[in-house]
């Protein structure tokens, strides 16, 4: 697929590292395998084979699909996707289409993603037919604290006030990543790939006009004072904000960029730009934002983990699918697979898709696993996590039991015991007692309120990302998700740079103790899912989201709509989406019918409805070779194909 024998070295500093370290475990039904290379076979399959789709009446009202025997490019924004279709069409690969669409989304989306935030993804090399994960997570600097997202009495900071400090932001991974993925499976410079964004950004370029979501998010910044200055210039010159239809224009960036096409990743990591970043999370005296650790040493060390993909196999009525996704820091793959696990024997498919009988066990099931996410996981090089125990087939089946398939039981959202179940003894104790009865996970993730439900800061402030997936005429694909965590990250923009910094060190606990603590040089614990199927084998679709916790949740159920409803994958993408995690509260898409809202209020259910869940983007390998591209339009997705492709 590439001409660059090193996988992983993208300049002269750091070693890059691989960690295979859990091969040599025996792949069953409803059991998990991480660490064990992919190989997959040359044939493909059709969209809904084996039974008739199934396809929801909003489904043109939620989706943009297009369809290619010469590749595909699917993404968030048209102008974004149009930067990859071009690569495509001049010869690139897929990693050179999807490097080219992250450049171009920080210029067109610079509140969702961007060189000042980090990511993970998926590559399916079909020469090598074998898929790879790049985690370019963000990591805390050295300096970094257990205690730091906590005032002078001991108390948690609140959200708003740690998200825009210094102290929030955590070492870029974007660009080393871009990097890494061309040198190890691109055929196309950096620089070229990096030209698109430079024309976007540049004030003699193309013209980027300011979309309703991009719009909503700089006012609702604005009105918060989350961003600093410097970002105000540009989302809010002459103290408005950019409003729809307007055109964004970003000079800085747009020499930013030149900088790295002309110099390399250099200047980000060790030099110019590094010293920039440093100066500015620091806080020296002429920023408004101070309180970080980070050094150009910090960035200097920064490097992407080259792994293999998590797999879990699902045998559903309509396809048994695999479904190969992140490892840890991100819990993408652990949660979406114990999901699986949970509802694979209830059989969904002999239920109407939209019946209570669906949702409530959807529900359930969700609780069940976000309340071992928030117990037990953290990154992986710091701490044990017990996820064998929590894939394994008795647990699993424990936990099953768990469900009232009447009614909503406070027991789904406790969590479980999984290191009883976990190979080897447990080798990490949190300090706290796991069944303390506080009212506190192990981790810190939840509390009660004074009505007794579950609180936490991801439900009132999700983050957000982006999601992108792009594949050529020689079948390679790449699945990535990229994020600056919240809508404009930390809101702390690098005077002179043109972008934003992430906030994802908020990922974190604030309260010391437990698994995803802080601490230096540890990646907080993510909901990332990008997302590689295959079927026996072989390559058989793409999908991922943005949306905080809600990814796994949007994940989960476009697979469950593909493997168990036998929905194509328009439909699958299309169909309303349901959303809990801790408490009682659901979110519910409109398209829930009314008649089983109530009946989950009346289940014990506590539901309301929301606009949209998730953003999904997906490519599906058509039986000819060729692809069905689906951009979700709950924002403006777009998936576009190469000219004469078809």
């Amino acid at each position: 697929m590439g001409q660059d024998n090193n996988p992983t070295r993208s300049d002269d500093s750091a070693d890059d590292s691989t960690d295979d370290s859990t091969e040599g475990v025996t792949a069953t039904k409803r059991t998990f395998l991480q660490g064990a290379g992919v190989t997959l076979g040359a044939g493909v399959f059709p969209v809904g084979a084996g039974r008739a789709a199934v396809t929801p009446s909003n489904a043109t009202d939620y989706a943009s699909v297009a369809e290619s025997t010469g590749g595909m490019v699917s993404s968030v924004h048209p102008q974004a996707t149009e930067a990859g279709v071009e690569v495509l069409e001049d010869g690139g690969n897929a990693v050179d289409a999807a490097v080219a669409v992250q450049f171009a989304l920080n210029v067109v989306q610079p509140h969702s993603s961007g060189i000042g935030g980090g990511g993970f993804m998926l590559v399916y090399s079909a020469e090598e037919d074998e898929i790879t994960a790049i985690d370019n997570r963000e990591r805390a600097p050295i300096g970094a604290e257990p205690d730091m997202f906590l005032d002078e009495q001991g108390e948690e900071v609140p959200f708003l006030a740690r998200h825009t400090n210094g102290k929030a932001v955590g070492v870029p991974g974007t660009l080393k990543a871009a990097d890494v993925a061309v040198k190890r499976f691109g055929r196309t410079e950096l620089s070229e790939l990096i030209q698109p964004a430079i024309e976007l950004a540049a004030p003699d370029g193309r013209s980027v006009t300011v979309d309703e979501f991009l719009a909503s998010s700089i006012a609702d910044n604005v009105d918060d004072g989350a961003l600093t200055p410097t970002a105000q210039q540009v989302f809010a010159p002459y103290s408005e904000p950019l409003e729809e239809g307007d055109e964004l224009v970003q000079p800085d960036l747009a020499d930013t960029l030149r900088t790295i096409r002309d110099e390399g990743i250099a200047p980000f990591y060790k030099g110019e730009i590094a010293a920039d970043i440093a100066e500015t999370v620091q806080g020296a005296s002429r920023y408004r934002r101070t309180g970080g650790s980070m050094t150009v040493d910090d960035l200097g060390r920064y490097n992407v983990e080259i792994t293999r993909p998590t797999h879990h196999t699902y045998e559903g009525d309509a396809h048994e699918i695999t479904v190969r996704t992140m490892r840890s820091p991100t819990s993408g793959g652990y949660v979406i697979a114990q999901i699986l696990a949970l509802l694979e024997p209830f059989d969904l498919a002999q239920y109407d898709r939209r019946s209570f009988d669906v949702y409530h066990r959807l529900i359930e099931a969700f609780q069940l696993a976000f309340a071992d996410r928030n117990e037990y996981l953290g990154d992986e090089e710091f701490v044990d996590l017990p996820w064998q125990g929590m894939l394994d087939d008795e647990y699993v089946d424990e936990r099953r039991e768990i469900i009232d398939p009447e009614e909503a039981t406070d027991a789904t959202r406790e969590p479980g015991d999984p290191f009883a179940y976990q190979p080897g003894e447990q080798y990490y104790t949190s300090p706290r007692d796991v069944k303390g009865g506080t009212g506190e996970n192990a981790s810190g993730a939840h509390t009660h309120d004074a009505s007794g439900a579950h609180t936490h800061s991801a439900v009132s402030h999700p983050g957000q990302t982006t999601h992108f997936t792009t594949a050529d005429d020689e079948g390679n694909l790449v699945s990535w998700t990229s994020t600056i965590e919240q809508l404009f990250g930390s809101g702390i923009m690098v005077p002179g740079r043109g972008f934003v910094l992430n906030n994802e060190l908020t990922d974190f606990d604030s309260t010391p103790g437990g698994p995803n603590e802080v601490q230096p040089e540890k990646r907080p614990l993510s909901s990332t899912s990008p997302t590689i199927v295959t079927r026996d084998g072989d390559p058989f679709m793409t999908v991922g989201s943005p949306g905080g916790w809600s990814i796994i949740h949007t994940v989960s159920q476009i697979l469950l709509n593909v493997a168990e409803f036998g929905m194509d994958v328009e439909a699958a993408v299309a169909e309303p989406r349901v959303y809990s995690a801790t408490g009682t509260w659901v979110q519910a898409e409109d398209g829930v019918p009314d008649g089983v809202v109530e009946e989950l209020n009346a289940a014990g259910h506590d539901v309301s409805i929301v606009e949209s869940i998730g953003n999904a983007q997906s490519i599906v390998v058509r039986d000819d070779g060729g692809y069905v591209g689906v951009a979700d339009t709950r924002r403006d997705g777009s998936a576009q194909s190469p000219s004469g492709g078809e």
